[in-house]
C-alpha cells in the first residue's frame, strides 16, 4: 500500500526547510506521558489543593517564646495562661513510631483565671467572601462547663461578620462540633476568634474551616483547573514526601491524623514550619483521580514502612471485600476495588536527602522484599524503581538489572534551566539579560533530551527490557518563583519531546513536578488560574488519545502531529525571541480550527493571550505565521487511506 505523505514546509527567514508527516505511519502514544506529581511539599497541598483555611490547625511544633501559643495563632485575654501539651494531644499515629519525628502531636490549652473575661485563641489573615457558606469544626474538651464562641471578624475585632456559640460540657472526652457560618461581608484580612468567659481550662485538639463547596477537603476551583490541564496519571504522595508518609494514618478521621514532620523540615515545608497536616488520605486521592480522569500511582515509604504494611496498602486499594483491608475499604463506603496498577518503590533512594537504603545492593534488597509482598495481593502490579536517576553503570547493573523480572520501570528525574544547581539566575532587567535568560530557559529542553538518551543507553547496556519513567521534570527551583511565558515555551517544547520521542526512548511514563501551586496552577486565597505552563498543558491535551505521526527534520522540536478519527492536530512552537516564523502545509483538507497563544513579554508574571490563528487556505496548501515566542494549534480534517 502506498503511504500518504504530507509535506510540511517551515520558513525562518532562512532557506525553506521541508518537513514530512507520514499519515499512514502512526504510532500509539502512551497516555501516561501526560502525567503529573501531587506531592505534599511546599504549597502544593497545604495552601494549594487543600480547602483548609486554618494554618497549624492541629498545633504542631514548638510554641512561641513566653506566650505558650503555637505557630500562626495569637492569644486573647490579659489574664489567660496558654500551654502546649503533648500528653493531651487529640491527634495520633497508627504506625511507624520509629521515625523519630518531633512535636507532631499536641493540644493547645487555654486557662481562664478570671470569670467574665473573654479569653481564647485567634488567627489573622483569612480571606472571606461575603455570602459564601463555610464549614467549621472544633475538637475540644473542658475542665468546666463553658460557652465557646467562634467569631469571624475584621482584623481588630471591631466588626463581627458571623459567629456561633457552642456549649462545652466538663469531662475528659473530646467533643466534636460541626456548624456553618456565612459572613455578611468580604474581607481579605479577616480574623477567626475562639473565646470563652468562664473559669476553666479548654483544650483545643483540632480546628477546621473550609468552604462548603469543597471536594473531599480540596478546593473545587483547583480541581477544575486540574481538569483543564488533563493529567492522565497522578503520582502521590511523593517525591520526597513519600519518606514521611504513613498511609494507615489516612484511615483515621482527618482531624485525628497527626501532622507529619518532614525529614528535610523547612526545605520541603517552608510555609508550615516543616509539617504536613495530612489533609488528604488514600480515599481522597483516588476520588480526585477519578474526578480529573487520571490513573493513580502510589509511592510507598520504603525506608520506614514494612513490606507487610506495603502489602496491606495494596490490599486496601485492590483487595475484594472479603479480604481484611478490602473489607475495611468497603466499610468506609468504597465497595469496589480501586485497582491501583502503578506503584513506586520509594523515591530517590540513592541520594542522601532520603532516609533508607542508599546503595544499589541495599536498595534492591529492600525493594524486592516489598515488591514480593505486594505481588501476593495483585500479581500484575507495575513497579517503578528508585535510585539516583540510573545515570551510572553501578546502579543500572547492581539494581535495575537485578530486579528486571519484577520491576520494569526506572525513575528518571530532571530539573533544567539557567538556575539549575547553582548554574546562574534569571535576569530580565535589560533587553540583553532578558534575551539571554529566555534562550537559556527554552534551550534547556535539550539538557532533558540528552539526559533521557544517556539513561536509555545505560539501561540498554544491561541487556534487559527496562522502561524509563521520567516522573519528575521541570525548570529548577520553579517552585520559588511565578511562572512566565519563557517557561511556558519550555513546557510546550518538553511536551513535544515526549510526544515525538517517548516511544523511541521507551518512556511510557512522564510526570511534571508539579502542577498545583508550583508550576501549572497559581493559587491565591481567593482564586486559582492556569499559569503559562498550565496553558501549555491544556493546549497539548489536544494530542491525548491521538496516534503520533512521524515528523521528519524536527530536531528543534517545533512540531508535533497526531491523528484521531481523520482529524490531524498539529501544534507549532516559535521559540525565536524576536523573529516571526512562517509555516506552510502543502496538503488538502478542511481547516477546523486555528488557535494562537502569544504574549508581548516573556518575563516573570507573564501569560499567553489566546486568539484565533490567522490561517491561509488555498487549493494546494495551508499556511500561517507565528509571532515571536508563541505556540499554536491547527486542526484539519484530512482523508487517509485505510
Amino acid at each position: 500500500m502506498k503511504k500518504a505523505v504530507i509535506v510540511l514546509c517551515s520558513v525562518l527567514a532562512l532557506p525553506l526547510q521541508a518537513q514530512q508527516i507520514d499519515l499512514s505511519g502512526t504510532t500509539e502514544i502512551s497516555p501516561y506521558i501526560f502525567g503529573h506529581n501531587l506531592e505534599h511539599t511546599r504549597s502544593a497541598v497545604i495552601g494549594g489543593l487543600s480547602a483548609q483555611m486554618l494554618k497549624n490547625r492541629k498545633f504542631a511544633g514548638k510554641p512561641a517564646a513566653n506566650l505558650g501559643i503555637c505557630a500562626h495563632w495569637f492569644p486573647i485575654g490579659e489574664r489567660a495562661v496558654f500551654l502546649k501539651d503533648d500528653a493531651s494531644a487529640y491527634t495520633r499515629h497508627i504506625c511507624l513510631p520509629g521515625m523519630n519525628r518531633m512535636d507532631e502531636r499536641a493540644a493547645q490549652i487555654v486557662e481562664n483565671l478570671k470569670e467574665g473575661e473573654a479569653v481564647g485563641i485567634g488567627q489573622h489573615g483569612l480571606t472571606l467572601v461575603g455570602g459564601r457558606e463555610y464549614e467549621l469544626r472544633t475538637v475540644t474538651r473542658a475542665t468546666a462547663p463553658v460557652r465557646l464562641t467562634v467569631s469571624l471578624t475584621n482584623a481588630d475585632g471591631s466588626q463581627v461578620y458571623a459567629n456561633h456559640t457552642l456549649t462545652l460540657s466538663a469531662g475528659k472526652d473530646w467533643m466534636t462540633n460541626e456548624f456553618r457560618l456565612t459572613p455578611g461581608s468580604s474581607d481579605d484580612n479577616a480574623t477567626i476568634r475562639y473565646t470563652f468567659t468562664g473559669v476553666a481550662e479548654v483544650f483545643f485538639g483540632a480546628l477546621s474551616m473550609m468552604p462548603k463547596d469543597n471536594f473531599h477537603g480540596m478546593r473545587s476551583d483547583v480541581v477544575e483547573n486540574l481538569k483543564q490541564i488533563g493529567p492522565r496519571l497522578l503520582r502521590w504522595p511523593g517525591g520526597n514526601f513519600a519518606g514521611e508518609y504513613r498511609w494507615k494514618d489516612g484511615l483515621l478521621p482527618v482531624d485525628e491524623r497527626a501532622p507529619l514532620q518532614s525529614y528535610n523540615e523547612i526545605h520541603t515545608h517552608p510555609h508550615t514550619e516543616g509539617y504536613d497536616y495530612h489533609e488528604i488520605g488514600t480515599d481522597d486521592f483516588i476520588a480526585l483521580c477519578r474526578e480529573v480522569g487520571a490513573e493513580p500511582m502510589l509511592t510507598i515509604n520504603l525506608a520506614w514502612q514494612s513490606a507487610e504494611e506495603s502489602r496491606q496498602w495494596v490490599e486496601y486499594c485492590n483487595g475484594t471485600a472479603d479480604t481484611e483491608y478490602g473489607k475495611m475499604r468497603a466499610e468506609r463506603g468504597h465497595p469496589e476495588p480501586y485497582n491501583v496498577h502503578f506503584w513506586a518503590l520509594g523515591n530517590e533512594m540513592g541520594h542522601g536527602h532520603m532516609e533508607g537504603p542508599n546503595s544499589p545492593k541495599s536498595y534492591t534488597e529492600y525493594a524486592l522484599r516489598h515488591a514480593n509482598a505486594m505481588l501476593e495481593v495483585t500479581p500484575d502490579l507495575e513497579f517503578l524503581a528508585s535510585g539516583p536517576n540510573y545515570l551510572n553503570k553501578e546502579w543500572a547493573e547492581g539494581s535495575a538489572s537485578v530486579m528486571s523480572d519484577k520491576v520494569r520501570y526506572n525513575s528518571l528525574h530532571g530539573y533544567f534551566g539557567p538556575t539549575c544547581y547553582g548554574g546562574g539566575n534569571l535576569h530580565y532587567t535589560t533587553p540583553e539579560d532578558a534575551l539571554e535568560t529566555y534562550n537559556a530557559v527554552v534551550e534547556s529542553v535539550f539538557d532533558a533530551t540528552r539526559k533521557a538518551e544517556r539513561t536509555r543507553e545505560i539501561l540498554d547496556a544491561t541487556g534487559k527490557k527496562l522502561h524509563i519513567a521520567f516522573d519528575e521534570w521541570n525548570q529548577w527551583y520553579a517552585w520559588h518563583r511565578p511562572s512566565c511565558v519563557a517557561e511556558g515555551i519550555f513546557t510546550a517544547r518538553m511536551l513535544h519531546f515526549f510526544i515525538n520521542r517517548s516511544d523511541e526512548l521507551d518512556i511510557p511514563i512522564v510526570c511534571y513536578f508539579q502542577p498545583v501551586g508550583e508550576g501549572a496552577i497559581i493559587i491565591t486565597p481567593k482564586e486559582s488560574r492556569l499559569t503559562a505552563n498550565g496553558q501549555m498543558f491544556a493546549l497539548m491535551k489536544e494530542h491525548q488519545d491521538g496516534r503520533k505521526l512521524r515528523v521528519l527534520d524536527n530536531d528543534d522540536l517545533s512540531t508535533a502531529a497526531t491523528l484521531r478519527d481523520d482529524i490531524l492536530t498539529i501544534t507549532l512552537i516559535n521559540t525565536k525571541y524576536a523573529q516571526e516564523r512562517a509555516f506552510r502545509f502543502p496538503l488538502k483538507g478542511k481547516l477546523l480550527e486555528g488557535r494562537l497563544y502569544s504574549s508581548d513579554e516573556v518575563g516573570l508574571y507573564t501569560y499567553f493571550c489566546q486568539s484565533p490563528l490567522d490561517v491561509t487556505v488555498t487549493r494546494k496548501d495551508i499556511s500561517t505565521v507565528l509571532p515571536p515566542h508563541s505556540v499554536a494549534v491547527i486542526r484539519i480534517k484530512v482523508k487517509t487511506k485505510k
